[in-house]
């Protein structure tokens, strides 16, 4: 319908309920019907491509065009001081959760926010982000951060003592903190199995935390005190957040 047949059919109701006033409560209850019927359009119209749209444009509009010398900066490079390993589900953003700004932190996101041990084939992809983070962006805080209610975490924790797997690569990929799981389920064995959990989404963290120093150029940089290694916990449902130190026990390599 074109803007005059519109306007045309907005005067015809007018015209309508001035002549026969006794139509009004019918004309309401039309006008609530049709404007539901509206409503429930213009919902459906807003599809996934509109959402991401709208989301730019918005971000545009009060973020980028508002701070035209952070991003002026950010256009020549970037000098994070921080590394983060962080869980991919949706409702643990760490830019969110911490407020980093864009350029402060240089972020890993998977199941489970696990960091494998050092293996050039089959971590590759993680390895080349903690070298560059290292060597090339010379970051000088790597944060590991679990969270609570981890879908990763329970997997990992619900995987049989004889270590069948129903999935293709969740429960492969969670097995990289079975050491955590071993912990808890010998220290922490007479807790309820959510229990088990909460303390296994904080174990992993350090267990991530020991893998990073089987990396030569993470250790060498920790052992010159050029980086430090955090471990935190984000608790969404209690608004918590904790934040630790793991006392590594380090000495200089001996050089003969």
């Amino acid at each position: 319908m074109g803007k005059d047949s519109y306007e045309a059919a907005i005067e015809g109701l007018k015209k309508l309920l001035r002549e026969k006033g006794d139509l009004q409560g019918v004309a309401a209850t039309k006008i609530k019907q049709i404007t539901t019927e509206l409503e429930a359009a213009g919902s459906k119209a807003c599809s996934s491509d509109d959402r991401l749209k709208n989301g730019f444009y918005h971000f545009k509009k009060e973020k980028y065009e508002k701070n035209p010398a952070l991003y002026g900066e950010l256009a020549k490079g970037q000098s994070p001081k921080y590394m983060v390993f962080a869980c991919s589900d949706s409702r643990v953003c760490p830019s969110h959760i911490l407020d980093f700004q864009p350029g402060e932190a240089f972020v890993v996101r998977n199941i489970a926010n696990m960091v494998p041990p050092y293996d050039q084939t089959k971590y590759s992809g993680i390895g080349a982000a903690i070298e560059y983070a290292v060597l090339h962006l010379k970051v000088e805080n790597i944060v590991v951060i679990g969270h609570s209610c981890c879908g990763g975490i329970k997997g990992l924790m619900s995987i049989p003592d004889d270590g069948t797997t129903a999935s293709d690569f969740i429960e492969e990929w969670v097995k990289i903190c079975l050491p955590a799981k071993a912990k808890i389920k010998a220290e922490c064995s007479s807790l309820s199995f959510e229990e088990q959990c909460n303390n296994l989404e904080k174990e992993a963290v350090n267990v991530s935390l020991a893998n990073l120093l089987t990396y030569p150029f993470v250790r060498n940089a920790v052992v010159k005190e050029n980086l430090a290694l955090k471990g935190g916990h984000y608790d969404f449902v209690h608004g918590s957040f904790e934040l630790w130190n793991l006392d590594l026990g380090l000495s200089p390599s001996l050089s003969l």
